[in-house]
């Protein structure tokens, strides 16, 4: 059994065990969290999550009880863990990423439903309407998809001379080929050649880094995915190794070694999940609460590792970045 599994099964199991002495606590509301990745690779994210109860004065423990499904990167079973959250009568579920809200959709109709997703909410079918949400869903967007073309743009500033640049995508990840069609005109306006490389497992990444390779010289963009999320050490390790390199959204895989980050805070988003999820817990309408946009967005730059890539960081770059690791 791998660790991160472990961790994940035991963090539900405990909080399932806790479950019929919690139901007896009338007062105490019960939260359902959902996520199709691991308690280990999202452990940051949860904290900002609790954060975000406790700002409207929700103490996980004290006077609420969350109960956490995690699917460890199974897509397969987040529909089942998303009934099994109904079938508890949960007072609300925190759903985070697409994949899980759209499973919440499906499982109930009722049931406040907070979402996080890096994909358009309108376009992924989870509300028809930003400003106000219909039936029982609400929650937070990111600008995953729209700071895409930013990414290309900063790898061509740091790469000037190169016209070649990758884009890795999880085929199964729900908005992948828009994402795919947004950076294809934007690498044109840019004059890049954009080559789309798949993953849908770990297992894909050695070819994945090998193709990439017989591009170069290459610049690689990895797109938005919970795979990539929870294992943004293991890619920027790999990138590195390869020679090749990368950017990617969040800090966790600048402070690995990758090249660059940029994209959101997925803390802030996490922790507005929370915020919106205790608002509701107070008594507010689904409908009164409209999907916000986390505006936060960071730039993070190795500085070690462009030195080891050999690349010659433009100064006006550095003087952008929110956080230079050296």
């Amino acid at each position: 059994m791998r660790r991160r599994d472990f961790l994940a099964g035991f963090s539900s199991a405990a909080v399932v065990g806790q479950f019929p002495a919690v139901a007896q606590q009338s007062t105490m509301p019960l939260v359902g969290f959902l996520n199709s990745a691991s308690a280990e690779a999202y452990a940051p994210r949860v904290r900002a999550f609790q954060q975000g109860l406790a700002e409207t004065g929700f103490t996980e423990g004290r006077n609420v009880a969350v109960l956490y499904r995690w699917a460890n990167e199974r897509n397969e079973q987040v529909p089942a863990l998303a009934a099994d959250l109904v079938r508890r009568n949960v007072s609300a579920i925190a759903a985070g990423g697409t994949r899980s809200a759209l499973a919440a959709k499906e499982a109930t109709g009722s049931t406040p439903v907070i979402f996080h997703t890096v994909t358009d909410p309108v376009a992924a079918g989870l509300v028809t309407s930003l400003s106000r949400p219909t039936a029982n869903l609400t929650g937070i967007t990111s600008l995953g998809v729209e700071v895409g073309p930013k990414r290309l743009e900063l790898m061509r500033e740091l790469m000037p001379q190169n016209t070649a640049i990758a884009l890795l995508i999880n085929p199964t990840f729900p908005g992948s080929d828009g994402i795919a069609d947004r950076l294809h005109s934007a690498a044109q306006i840019l004059g890049l050649r954009l080559h789309v490389l798949k993953a849908a497992e770990e297992s894909d990444f050695d070819a994945v880094f090998a193709s990439a390779t017989n591009l170069k010289p290459v610049a690689l963009v990895v797109s938005t995915d919970p795979l990539f999320t929870g294992r943004s050490s293991q890619l920027a390790v790999m990138a590195l190794r390869f020679g090749i390199p990368t950017i990617y959204q969040y800090r966790e895989f600048a402070a690995a070694g990758g090249l660059l980050s940029y994209g959101e805070s997925f803390t802030e988003s996490y922790r507005l999940l929370g915020l919106y999820t205790g608002r509701i817990l107070k008594g507010e309408k689904v409908a009164d609460l409209p999907v916000q946009q986390s505006a936060k967005v960071e730039l993070i730059l190795n500085l070690k590792t462009a030195k080891a890539l050999g690349l010659t960081v433009p100064p006006t770059l550095l003087a952008r970045a929110d956080e230079v690791i050296e």
